[in-house]
């Protein structure tokens, strides 16, 4: 078998991507990532995603060990508890969660534009942005053309699709896969943190993950996020001197307009939602959401007067459905590319982060000479796609997930709702049960190949 380093093209600078970079490119294996954003600061806002041992192990496994460094230095204060109340802020359940004191077997909060700076950070010589992706073109000798709106091309001996659930290679390359709408809607909201918004919050909702079970079928999630920097962009005095010295040198802060703040996000089925939803933004979005919590507690809606308007966005669930074995070849994916799944279980970044640690690992064998190039690609996908779509089936399940839930119902939506607080309230008040919750949690989050 011939030891020939494959050149990798990656379609697509979000999570996962930059991941599989950064990996590839610290085991000397050629890279190029091929990005539609115009700049390194678009695309994305600053709301939370969850990084559990997962997701952080596949960084630690990837980045540099400086830049890991870095990720952890930029993580927003850690959840010390799971919550769950009802609409009324009335305390349902909490679990105290573990302390962030390893750096990789822990719940950690990032926003995704910072966890975005990060992952740009020591790239920028592959990185091709305003590059929009249109078809491909697969050669007699192995190797594979990807070409773009702005009339240009690349050539390498693999092609990643890592260009999320809108995919334009899944597209070309499995044209019978199936991204269908969920039935739920999300509205997304941020909040300046300041005196007067945290005192809007009891401690244990500032300083944890807090779920809303409300009445009538709509559902919340509430996250406080807390940089090492101020309002200004400026170091915090009080922050550990280690942190302060990698930050300082940190170049993506420049870019990063990130700042202390509250994530909250209402969801329901999308009957509930006006038709033309998807299309509000700003403060007509923000009063969709005042009106479909109009039984919330005074302190929640006022949250939602104070949003940022400019934070505002309409997200139209989506999920995959399993595809039936291909055949494979030098084109692959990973991400949302192939196994979009609702946010009901918080697992999407670490599962696009796990296929990335998985993708290296395997092309990491073919520049040893120990594989072929199609080998690897069949052997990362033959692990890969149990385990997404399984993740993909876990989310959908979730309580609320899908519009088709009980919950949603006129009659039964009230017996779901009062059977999921009872099964917290329950979980929570057992010592024994509450330890296996937790220990789950963690164990879901943190499964290997």
């Amino acid at each position: 078998m011939t030891n020939r380093t494959p050149h990798v093209l990656i379609i697509g600078a979000g999570t996962g991507g930059l991941c599989l970079a950064h990996g590839l490119r610290r085991a000397g294996i050629s890279v190029e990532v091929y990005e539609r954003h115009r700049t390194r600061a678009d695309g994305l806002l600053g709301y939370r995603v969850g990084i559990g041992p997962t997701g952080s192990r596949a960084l630690r496994d990837c980045l540099p060990p400086e830049l890991f460094a870095v990720y952890l230095a930029t993580c927003a204060r850690s959840p010390r508890y799971f919550n769950v109340v009802d609409q009324r802020l009335r305390p349902t359940a909490s679990f105290p969660l573990r302390p962030d004191t390893h750096p990789v077997d822990t719940e950690r909060s990032v926003a995704r534009m910072t966890l975005r700076q990060v992952l740009l950070t020591g790239l920028e010589d592959v990185v091709r942005f305003d590059r929009t992706f249109t078809r491909y073109e697969q050669h007699d000798d192995g190797r594979v053309t990807a070409h773009f709106a702005d009339g240009g091309s690349a050539t390498g001996d693999l092609l990643v699709a890592a260009d999320g659930t809108h995919s334009a290679v899944r597209r070309q390359y499995l044209p019978h896969a199936v991204i269908r709408d969920a039935g739920t809607i999300n509205i997304a909201t941020r909040i300046p943190l300041t005196d007067d918004t945290r005192a809007l919050l009891s401690p244990a909702v500032q300083r944890g993950i807090t779920l809303i079970f409300g009445s009538g079928g709509v559902m919340g999630v509430l996250h406080v996020m807390e940089f090492k920097w101020d309002a200004e962009g400026r170091l915090k005095p009080e922050i550990d001197r280690a942190d302060a010295a990698l930050l300082a040198d940190w170049p993506g802060l420049r870019h990063d307009s990130t700042r202390d703040n509250i994530n909250l996000v209402i969801w329901s089925t999308a009957r509930r939602f006006p038709e033309d939803v998807l299309d509000r933004r700003g403060s007509e979005l923000i009063q969709v959401a005042l009106d479909l919590t109009t039984n919330w507690h005074p302190h929640l809606r006022e949250l939602f007067s104070r949003a940022d308007p400019d934070s505002a966005l309409p997200i139209r669930v989506s999920t995959s459905e399993p595809v039936p074995p291909w055949q494979s070849s030098t084109v692959t994916l990973l991400g949302d590319a192939i196994h979009t799944m609702t946010p009901g279980r918080g697992v999407g970044a670490n599962t696009a982060l796990r296929d990335a640690n998985l993708l290296r690992r395997q092309l990491l064998l073919v520049a040893a000479g120990e594989k072929s190039l199609t080998q690897a690609v069949a052997d990362y996908e033959a692990v890969m796609v149990p385990y997404g779509f399984a993740r993909v089936a876990d989310s959908l399940a979730r309580s609320g997930t899908s519009g088709d839930d009980r919950m949603y119902k006129p009659v039964f939506g009230r017996v779901a709702l009062l059977g999921a607080r009872g099964y917290f309230r329950v979980t929570s008040r057992v010592p024994r049960l509450r330890r296996k919750f937790v220990d789950d949690f963690y164990s879901y989050r943190g499964e290997e190949d």
